[in-house]
């Protein structure tokens, strides 16, 4: 028996409706589909993230590896691609993939080592600096999804959005972020970005210090990246830093970095408001920091 999370289920629920739970009632007959297909022995109990359902398991050769299942979107559609790109190189391993399902058969990492259980902060903030300074080196492929349309799509939700701020100082600062992506939204880049990395989707492997895992690529610009290492284990006294250590060790230009990181927290809050919540805090606290 395939062992569904009773969190991924309702995750999957709650964001994806009549399709999410489609797909949490046909995930053990997926898994078993692909367990027989690709000779696969499930050797642990199950994990999951917020999307993807994953069984620690052995090939027919007794190499040891995992086998991601989650539902097939614009986000996730991706994800293959650009870990065949990166080809292991500071990123986890693809070793099969179905493109009909998204269903993927990947290196097995150390899910016991994060990043995020370092506890000095400045070296994890250095080691994803040192990941995105490799992943998006290459440029990303035409088809993929693009940043451009992104951002032009947050920018025509932005005055709807603004309409269900009661406070206007907080109205005011993300009516600038939307004026900070103006700025740079003509040029929004074509690196190939990795755009979730924070600390809990690196993992430590035997074959490397630390890997990149669960992309959700887009075409843009790397300033795009920042964000995750900056909110998470936030402390409003270390903003400053942490996106002076990343823009210099990606050698990015700072004030497009800082418009792409407006930028980003533009997307969370426009998010938190369609799902009628309030911006969250500790968001409009970083973008009071580096709006200046």
């Amino acid at each position: 028996m395939i062992d569904v999370p009773a969190p991924l289920a309702a995750e999957q629920v709650k964001y994806n409706g009549p399709a999410g739970h489609a797909f949490i009632t046909g995930l053990p007959d997926l898994a078993q589909h692909f367990l027989d297909r690709w000779e696969l022995r499930v050797d642990g109990p199950s994990m999951h993230g917020v999307s993807a359902l994953v069984l620690p398991v052995t090939t027919a050769d007794d190499t040891e590896a995992v086998l991601k299942l989650q539902l097939l979107d614009d986000e996730s559609a991706g994800e293959p691609v650009a870990l065949r790109l990166w080809d292991g190189d500071h990123a986890v391993r693809l070793l099969r993939h179905d493109d009909p399902t998204g269903s993927m058969l990947l290196e097995r990492l150390d899910p016991t080592r994060m990043l995020s259980h370092l506890d000095d902060v400045h070296e994890a903030v250095h080691v994803i600096a040192g990941l995105l300074t490799r992943l998006t080196a290459l440029p990303a492929p035409e088809d993929m999804r693009r940043l451009d349309d992104i951002a032009h799509a947050m920018l025509d939700q932005t005055p709807r959005a603004l309409a269900h701020v009661p406070d206007p100082t907080d109205r005011r600062l993300l009516a600038d972020c939307a004026a900070a992506l103006r700025e740079v939204v003509t040029e929004p880049g074509d690196r190939l970005l990795h755009w979730d990395l924070h600390y809990e989707n690196v993992l430590a492997a035997d074959r490397a210090p630390w890997l990149a895992i669960d992309p959700k690529p887009l075409a843009g610009d790397p300033g795009f990246e920042l964000l995750p290492a900056i909110a998470n284990h936030y402390d409003p006294a270390d903003v400053h830093w942490r996106f002076d250590a990343l823009t210099a060790t990606l050698g990015l230009d700072r004030e497009r970095a800082r418009a792409w990181t407006l930028a980003r927290v533009l997307q969370h809050c426009l998010w938190e408001i369609e799902d009628g919540r309030p911006p969250e805090p500790s968001r409009l606290e970083t973008a009071r920091l580096l709006r200046g």
